[in-house]
């Protein structure tokens, strides 16, 4: 793969790149009403929302949801979202962000906490695969956090130094998984969080993607 020079971006996908509030939401809500909990909002949701995923349960239901509820909800929020998940797109900009960061001689990759075998053809169905590295979704099962998946991540690429990587992303899961690492991050407002959570971070916290890429580039210089 040989050894990339200019500074590297690792992408989040879901509520970064990827626009599906509406679909997580969604699936959100179909899970709780397994337990017989209320629909949150989306304002709600973005004040609430952690990783570990059965520690945001735990906010809303006063407990940790047990081994048996757990599984439910986790299938029924998958079966909702990959239903609903096509009516979502990509995050306004972000194709013509991805190619400018290519054509500027820098690199970039993708990671994801959604399942690897779901997250492939999505990316490659939208037509910004060719933009990237490498494309890794989660394998194994979900709850967990991004940290060691970004150690493996990284070990992957080639020539990629973590003091010049930085990790754009719309959790605060990703600001500690940059930092486990030894790389930096930047928090973009768009997605799971509320910019006040996402703050906590101590990262740079954007607006826009287009606020990201060029304050990961001044970060990575």
């Amino acid at each position: 793969m040989g050894t990339h020079a200019g500074a590297h971006i690792v992408w989040d996908w879901n509520g970064t790149l990827f626009h599906d509030n509406d679909a997580i939401i969604g699936a959100t809500n179909a899970a709780f009403a397994e337990l017989g909990l209320a629909p949150i909002t989306l304002e709600q949701y973005r004040a609430l929302y952690c990783v570990p995923v059965p520690r945001f349960y735990e906010r809303l239901l006063g407990r940790l949801p047990t081994d048996a509820e757990w599984e439910l909800m986790d299938g029924v929020f998958h079966r909702y979202y990959t239903e609903h998940r096509v009516r979502c797109a990509l995050t306004e900009g972000a194709a013509e962000l991805l190619a400018g960061w290519r054509t500027g001689g820098n690199s970039q990759s993708l990671l994801s906490m959604y399942g690897h075998e779901d997250l492939v053809p999505l990316v490659r169905g939208l037509g910004i695969e060719a933009h990237f590295l490498r494309v890794d979704g989660r394998r194994g099962p979900s709850g967990g956090s991004k940290a060691e998946h970004m150690v493996r991540h990284l070990e992957a690429l080639t020539g990629v130094r973590a003091a010049r990587t930085v990790v754009i992303g719309d959790a605060a899961d990703d600001a500690v998984a940059a930092r486990h690492v030894g790389a930096r991050a930047v928090l973009y407002t768009g997605g799971s969080h509320s910019r006040a959570s996402l703050e906590e971070a101590g990262v740079p916290v954007v607006d826009t993607l287009a606020e990201a890429v060029a304050e990961a580039q001044r970060m990575a210089a």
